[in-house]
């Protein structure tokens, strides 16, 4: 890393410092070059473990933003049409009068689908064909496309059977076969038993998992509390080995930040061409905005990231974080990305002031 970049390596040192952060990482890459690549402190409670160079973690909805790049990869193919209705993929998702929501719907939390109505337990998670198949029967929540409603762990799913169906192939290994295979980038939804060495143990906030940053309707308490899950979960091999491609992903900074320069650069990365860059872009196309049902909070949602609404250096920008503050963000016009994972969690859902504060340490390093 340059002496150019030298406030950021100082604020992500302050942040272990201070105990802001136990073990943490944090990548930039500008037009596919790695500008800053950080890690440090220790990957467990206990500080008897070095955070090194290849510790992983988990980083809940950040893996979110692996799950849409798959699913902009199928559809740049020309195998997936976001505007087609879900059920030309996965017949059985038209009951329940679901038969005219759209791919897109599902990229956009805007399909009613939240959360199951059914009683799910954690170890549901790990049924792949249960969780699609209830999800299939249901009716929606609220009117599909008028409004977002956070699909906090539905999404996966969701979307993954839909890849799925049009592939043969199971989501996470799309993933691992056409983006994190060939870019060598240590990123994995369902991770092999022989990588759980190198896994930092997520450190849980104090007091409940919040439902929203807005209140406890019927929808948010169904969203977070079915199934009710503790962080220690994500300690187990069955957690980490399955895929649950909304919350279950687990790498580092380095490895979000390298995957996501495909969409920073027009659809190349690591010397190879993995989409168009039409492909990369349609993820900026607006889908709904307003208050969030469950978050509480306004976002504009484009297909598969939030788009930025004026906090970002520059307007082409797709960002989401995960539950304790892991972030993704991708500047497609200044061709960079910026990534933060760490294993102290805050109670945040969508990513949190460290990693910003770390951002805006690049954002000010560059415009110097």
């Amino acid at each position: 890393m340059t002496e150019r970049f030298a406030e950021v390596r100082a604020a992500f040192d302050e942040n272990l410092a201070s105990g802001e952060d136990v073990g943490a990482s944090f990548c930039v890459t500008v037009d596919g070059e790695t500008v800053v690549d950080l890690w440090g402190g220790f990957a467990d409670e206990g500080r008897s473990r070095v955070w090194r160079e290849d510790t992983i973690v988990g980083v809940y909805s950040t893996t979110k933003t692996m799950t849409a790049l798959t699913a902009l990869l199928v559809a740049d193919r020309g195998e997936l049409d976001f505007g087609a209705p879900v059920a030309r993929y996965w017949p059985e998702f038209a009951a329940g009068g679901k038969e005219a929501v759209t791919v897109a719907q599902l990229m956009s939390h805007s399909a009613g689908l939240s959360g199951w109505r059914a009683p799910m337990t954690r170890y549901d998670l790990y049924d792949w064909e249960k969780a699609t198949a209830l999800l299939a029967a249901q009716e929606p929540y609220w009117a599909p496309g008028t409004r977002s409603g956070y699909h906090g762990m539905t999404q996966g799913y969701l979307v993954g059977e839909v890849v799925r169906r049009i592939t043969g192939r199971s989501l996470g290994t799309v993933f691992r076969e056409e983006i994190a295979g060939p870019l060598g980038a240590d990123f994995h939804i369902g991770l092999s038993a022989g990588d759980d060495a190198r896994v930092a143990d997520l450190i849980a906030p104090p007091g409940p998992p919040p439902a929203s940053a807005g209140g406890d309707t019927e929808l948010q308490a169904n969203m977070a509390a079915n199934p009710e899950l503790d962080v220690d979960i994500t300690r187990t091999r069955a957690w980490r080995g399955a895929e649950i491609p909304a919350v279950g992903g687990i790498g580092n900074a380095r490895a979000i930040a390298e995957i996501h320069a495909i969409l920073a650069n027009g659809g190349t990365a690591g010397g190879r061409r993995f989409m168009s860059e039409a492909g990369c872009r349609r993820a900026l196309e607006p889908q709904v905005e307003g208050v969030d049902l469950i978050l509480g909070v306004p976002i504009r949602f484009g297909l598969g990231f939030a788009l930025d609404r004026g906090l970002m250096p520059h307007p082409n920008t797709l960002y989401w974080g995960g539950y304790g503050g892991s972030l993704a963000i991708i500047d497609l016009d200044a061709r960079t990305t910026i990534a933060y994972a760490m294993n102290r969690m805050t109670g945040t859902t969508t990513g949190d002031l460290r990693a910003f504060g770390l951002a805006m340490a690049f954002w000010e390093a560059s415009s110097a």
